[in-house]
């Protein structure tokens, strides 16, 4: 297919550019992912995600490798340990929210099974792949994001609203909102990793 070219906000920095390319909009069924996502999200609330990108090894680190289990055991000498690190975004109650979240995502994994069982349901287990032209028609809250940040606030989760919602369905696939002119748009990557007929 001729004339595609990258999403516009992937720009020129390598790292945003690499996330862009094998991330982004791809569907991720594993819970550590899927945590490790709400939680960079989350972190994101105010900021630019460059910034986050930047601090994703840090925070990796910080937070024993996005273990729900591990972070839902922090406490008070943790926070302040946490607040004291400068790779990371240094803000209480981005913090304490992750604690609260890696708890109730705990609960979830318990009644469904896996967190990816219950979010994935919202969408049959299937992404929805959008057909925008250009960045600015992309929505930045979805009825769907709205319906899963009710849901996940009345279980406990902070930092969840509708529009950090809609930017994490974005990262683990639950929608697919690369424009249709970008290599990445699922239409597009099946029609380069589908053989032509006569296999010629």
């Amino acid at each position: 297919m001729e004339d595609l070219h990258r999403c516009e906000w992937a720009g020129e920095d390598p790292l945003l550019t690499a996330y862009h390319d094998n991330e982004w909009g791809r569907p991720v069924h594993d819970d550590g992912r899927l945590f490790e996502m709400l939680i960079l999200e989350g972190m994101q609330a105010g900021l630019s995600w460059i910034t986050v990108l930047r601090k994703r090894e840090a925070f990796r680190a910080a937070f024993d490798g996005f273990s729900p289990e591990a972070v839902a055991g922090y406490g008070e000498a943790k926070i302040e340990e946490l607040m004291e690190n400068r790779g990371i975004i240094r803000n209480r109650r981005k913090i304490v929210a992750a604690i609260e979240n890696a708890k109730s995502f705990l609960q979830i994994q318990q009644e469904y099974g896996s967190f990816d069982a219950f979010l994935w349901r919202y969408v049959e287990d299937r992404p929805e792949i959008h057909h925008f032209t250009c960045m600015k028609e992309l929505p930045a809250v979805s009825p769907l994001s709205e319906r899963l940040s009710r849901d996940l606030r009345r279980r406990g989760f902070r930092f969840v609203g509708p529009t950090i919602l809609y930017s994490f369905m974005q990262a683990v696939g639950m929608v697919d909102d690369h424009t249709v002119c970008c290599p990445c748009h699922t239409e597009n990557r099946r029609r380069e990793e589908t053989p032509p007929l006569g296999g010629v």
